[in-house]
């Protein structure tokens, strides 16, 4: 490790963790990932899973730590209360909760509440990234956040407006699983390609339908039997189905925006993202979701006084 850390940045998620040595500019200086997510460190303590991986990457004991994700859920580490939106994302970020009878300064970044009664929802995570995604101080910006419970959030003059959520990542696994079509996409099906003729047409029927995928599931179902549809065509299928209504949909909830798009996701689910945007017509930009949490939680951590000012 080259260079001197000013803080340790976690992105600590139901199931996986991971952790990052960073300076001041953000610059990663070690990184750790792990499945010792908020499920495995409720059973072997959260102090005790972040000192080993800080001990891993060679932390100094009076490192900073600025966390965000589900660790701070009710059921994490310590309950970071949600922000209500709207609300100006630095505001959100200078919430952070501290952690309480540490020798080190620790601090988990609240998550947002939308708590309109025809509308209630709620993210822990994404905010971070939306922090670090760059989006101009001006303007009205729509950003998608793909994954398996997809966000979309109108930002408006540097605050959060208003967001909603697609499980669209569980319902693909449910749908999968745990219904008729397991006998069409089999146990292990190949991971989805974006420029899989199968994903694109599933994906244009749901846009061309505004996101109607329920009457569309069981054909994929009578397509196995009656047109031979193989297993990974089959998940395509899905795969394409889904995103498209999500796309569908949230266009249909979210209204237009004069500016692109702001995808922020990684690998092979910000390809299929892109190409499905593509089909809808929409213009975007990908924003890679690593480098978002990160420069989210540096920001977070000097909106926290844990660290100087802009390097």
């Amino acid at each position: 490790m080259s260079g001197a850390p000013a803080v340790a940045a976690l992105d600590w998620g139901t199931t996986r963790l991971r952790a990052w040595l960073l300076d001041g500019a953000g610059k990663v200086l070690a990184e750790r990932r792990g499945d010792d997510g908020l499920i495995t460190a409720r059973e072997k303590g959260f102090a005790k899973v972040l000192e080993g991986h800080l001990a891993a990457m060679g932390a100094p004991e009076t490192l900073p730590v600025i966390i965000c994700g589900m660790a701070g859920s009710r059921q994490g580490w310590i309950e970071a209360p949600y922000v209500t939106v709207p609300a100006p994302i630095g505001a959100i970020l200078g919430e952070a909760a501290r952690i309480e009878d540490e020798r080190r300064d620790i601090r988990i970044v609240p998550g947002l509440a939308q708590r309109l009664a025809d509308a209630p929802d709620v993210m822990r995570g994404e905010e971070t990234q939306l922090a670090g995604a760059g989006l101009p101080a001006k303007g009205r910006h729509l950003v998608c956040m793909p994954g398996t419970h997809s966000k979309w959030v109108a930002v408006e003059d540097g605050a959060v407006a208003g967001f909603g959520t697609w499980p669209t990542g569980e319902l693909f696994s449910v749908l999968a699983a745990h219904s008729i079509l397991k006998h069409s996409l089999g146990e292990h099906p190949a991971p989805v390609a974006s420029d899989s003729a199968f994903f694109r047409q599933w994906c244009e029927r749901a846009l061309a339908e505004g996101g109607d995928v329920t009457s569309k599931l069981f054909a994929i179902r009578a397509a196995g039997l009656l047109q031979d549809l193989k297993s990974d065509d089959a998940a395509a299928c899905l795969s394409g189905l889904l995103i498209g209504g999500e796309i569908a949909s949230a266009k249909r909830r979210c209204g237009a925006s004069e500016a692109p798009v702001v995808l922020i996701a990684s690998g092979a689910l910000a390809a299929l993202y892109a190409a499905a945007l593509g089909f809808a017509g929409l213009a975007f930009r990908i924003v890679d979701a690593d480098e978002a949490v990160r420069a989210g939680l540096v920001e977070a951590a000097r909106e926290n006084g844990m660290i100087g000012g802009v390097a």
